[in-house]
């Protein structure tokens, strides 16, 4: 016998509890996630509709307790349906429960009431209306007069303001409703995002010959059988936006509707302006800093066909759209398409799969695709199209490296090097502008020599050690720990230390030698209010500051034709973080920094500062020389078993009771061992997690490596029946995270 798990109109505002039915033989072949059933509900059994979340072959209950679905409604497939077997793929394909996955895909967790508005309309004769108002000319009701007056003339007003500005009160208005004269209606207003500067302009979309040959392609590929996921891989400044708005154009000719993601906030305000001007209000934006009414109008008029364009960061992609034709991910290589909480789901596989369940199509765009994403493409799971050159043939930019060592040696200690200042000098003098990025995620945990630029390294991992208070330096994937030491061991210098500088000291810094320059800072501390990203980037574009300061988010899509010098500050600080990615995002950043200079019609420079110019990740990004780096970085992966070469899930507990917690682990660790033939799989740790306690809250990783992810699943569903089972776990959080 099997059974079904049925959750019964759910809706944006409501997430109500499932049910248990029984399914009949007649209709197992055709119950699966997502589809829509009538099931008899409540105490007289009444017909409902309901969707399928899951389905077991045990019953949760006493059998004789369990209703059996009446039929199935092959007619009544919904948006809300296609989501919620998205929501049983992310569960399965990830790890975590129903609840969670449906959270994610339906995100208006709060109930959001509708924002109305009142009007009072005049309904009465006209003739009869200007009789009255002749007869309380002059009389002492002075409110019932404004008040006709002004409904005569316009024929209706907001409720608000004839109460606040015309002093009609409730018995005002009851006079004249009982004369018959007026009626009042709420109608409901969509809480709409700032568009004030955002304007449609009639023009035609001009490409290039190679954009409209890409765009031709994809659109080829589009009428396959089984089309693959397109990855435009154009260099910084080839236009990829024009090729996108060129299969959009396609897709909403055929009256369907297209998702656009974009890595963060920072990138909203560009965007959705160049969006907004080719298709005007047929697009919508989605961000963090929508309060949750907005973000519930945005799904509304998405779910009404009132929108047809969503522009915005990961969680856009499960917008309501009843007939979705396109899944564009622009700059899909980011780190922020991957979620953080459970379900630890992947942007990109999650909109491929959401293509799959909906019959639409997914195109992919970056300079610096991630290696994931560019080895399927190389093995043609993905479609690949290349864009060779920027837009209108301009140059990419000169770059130069400086050796932050011989800057030492020369007695320059600042954080700017003596070209950087030059060229800073020069650029200044040009009247152009120049953007400085601070490489940096947070707080700079590594520890290097400023004299020879050796970085203290596990010997087990091949990953920075991090240092940590009480000069402890610790490996976050195997344990490793060991003391800082007060000289180098590889040449003997005391300058050994931790590199610190904030985009504050960078500002400082820049006001102390260019005291005339204008600058702008970008950074968490700068971005923490409504509409603070947008105002920051619109005074800059302006040409309201000559310098703008900034971390990672000031170098990913922007384009300004005024910046003609970009200087990296320190190249080094991502380059050498406890994360086998580091490498890919150090390449990724300085080409995307570096692509940022000379996209007007002035030429543009960039000066990298680093204390490892040798590095293949650096030497890679200067000359933009994608496919070098990709060699370099795919070997040491393979020799590493680290994805995309082979699988990687990563085990996360969390528990108040560090030894609880311990304990637990190691139970998944000696479990795991159990369980898996010996040799096939790589094992590291239990170890502490990068972060190794956040808010009294201890936390551990254990990461498993194979060739196979079927492999890694089949360990995750065996580990979660083991801890389900064992009370001992009740007190411990654990997550998963497929790679």
């Amino acid at each position: 016998m099997i059974y079904a798990d049925v959750i019964i109109d759910i809706s944006h505002e409501k997430l109500d509890r499932d049910f248990q039915y029984r399914v009949p033989e007649r209709l197992e072949k055709e119950i699966s996630p997502g589809v829509v059933v009538t099931v008899p509900f409540g105490k007289g059994n009444t017909l409902r509709k309901g969707y399928v979340i899951g389905i077991s072959e045990k019953p949760k209950y006493d059998t004789s307790r369990i209703k059996e679905i009446e039929g199935v409604s092959t007619d009544d497939e919904t948006t809300e349906s296609r989501l919620i077997a998205l929501a049983a793929w992310m569960k399965e394909t990830y790890g975590s429960t129903m609840i969670q996955a449906l959270k994610t895909v339906l995100p208006v967790k709060d109930k959001v009431r509708a924002k109305e508005k009142r009007l009072i309309f005049f309904c009465g004769d006209r003739q009869e209306g200007e009789a009255l108002l002749e007869k309380l000319s002059g009389s002492r009701f002075k409110a019932r007069e404004r008040f006709l007056r002004a409904i005569l003339e316009s024929g209706s007003l907001e409720y608000t303001s004839a109460v606040k500005e015309l002093g009609a009160s409730t018995a005002v208005l009851e006079f004249f409703k009982e004369k018959g004269m007026i009626r009042i209606e709420s109608q409901e207003m969509y809480r709409i995002p700032d568009s004030r500067d955002l304007v449609k302009e009639d023009r035609k979309l001009l490409l290039n010959r190679e954009q409209r040959e890409a765009a031709e392609q994809i659109m080829r590929e589009w009428q396959t059988q089984k089309p693959r996921p397109a990855l435009l891989f154009g260099v910084t400044g080839s236009g990829k936006t024009q090729v996108y708005m060129r299969l959009i154009q396609q897709v909403l000719s055929e009256g369907r509707q297209a998702i656009v993601l974009i890595p963060e906030i920072a990138l909203t305000y560009q965007t959705v302006r160049r969006f907004y001007a080719m298709f005007g209000d047929k697009v919508s934006v989605l961000n963090s800093r929508l309060s949750q009414g907005e973000r519930y109008d945005q799904f509304k008029r998405a779910k009404r066909g009132e929108v047809q364009v969503m522009v915005g960061p990961r969680s856009a992609l499960f917008t309501p759209f009843s007939n979705l034709g396109l899944i564009v991910i622009d700059e899909e290589h980011e780190p922020t398409y991957k979620s953080e909480n459970t379900p630890r789901y992947h942007a990109r596989e999650t909109a491929i799969q959401r293509a799959r369940l909906e019959h639409a199509k997914v195109v992919m765009g970056s300079a610096t695709p991630s290696l994931s994403a560019y080895s399927r493409a190389s093995v043609g799971e993905y479609l690949l199209i290349k864009l060779t050159s920027r837009y209108e043939e301009r140059p990419l930019p000169k770059v130069s490296i400086v050796d932050l060592r011989e800057e030492l040696k020369k007695g320059n200690r600042s954080v700017l090097s003596t070209e950087l200042k030059t060229s800073l000098q020069e650029t200044l003098r040009r009247k152009e502008q120049a953007m400085l990025f601070l490489n940096r995620r947070g707080y700079a945990g590594f520890v290097s020599c400023r004299a020879c630029g050796h970085v203290m390294k596990c010997p087990h991992c091949d990953v920075s050690l991090s240092e940590h208070n009480g000069s402890r330096l610790v490996c976050h994937y195997c344990g490793y720990e060991t003391v800082k030491p007060q000289s180098c061991p590889s040449c003997g210098s005391p300058h050994i230390g931790g590199f610190k500088a904030g985009t504050q000291q960078i500002e400082k810094v820049i006001e102390k030698y260019f005291p005339e320059a204008k600058v702008l800072r970008m950074d968490f501390d700068t971005t923490r209010t409504k509409d603070s990203y947008e105002k920051i980037l619109a005074s800059f574009a302006r040409h309201e500051a000559d310098i703008l300061v900034g971390t990672q988010m000031i170098v990913k899509g922007h384009d300004f034709p005024d910046v003609t010098l970009v200087g990296v500050i320190a190249a080094d600080l991502s380059l050498n973080m406890d994360d086998y990615h580091c490498g890919e995002r150090t390449f990724q950043l300085l080409t995307q920094a570096v692509g940022r200079a000379g996209r007007g019609m002035k030429p543009g420079t960039a000066v990298i500062q680093t204390y490892q110019p040798e590095h293949y990740s650096i030497q890679a990004a200067a000359v933009q020389d994608y496919e070098e780096f990709y060699r370099e970085e795919m070997s040491y992966r393979m020799l590493m078993d680290y994805p995309p070469a082979a699988h990687m899930m990563t085990v996360f507990g969390a528990c108040q009771d560090e030894e609880l917690l311990k304990k637990a682990m190691y139970y998944i660790e000696a479990f795991i061992r159990r369980v898996s033939p010996k040799d096939e799989l790589h094992m590291i740790g239990p170890a502490a997690a990068p972060v190794g306690k956040v808010k009294d809250v201890y936390r551990q990783v254990l990461h498993l490596k194979h060739v196979d992810m079927r492999f890694l699943t089949a360990v995750r569903e065996k580990l979660e029946q083991y801890i389900e089972i064992n009370s001992g776990f009740r007190k411990i959080y654990i997550q998963f995270d497929m790679s």
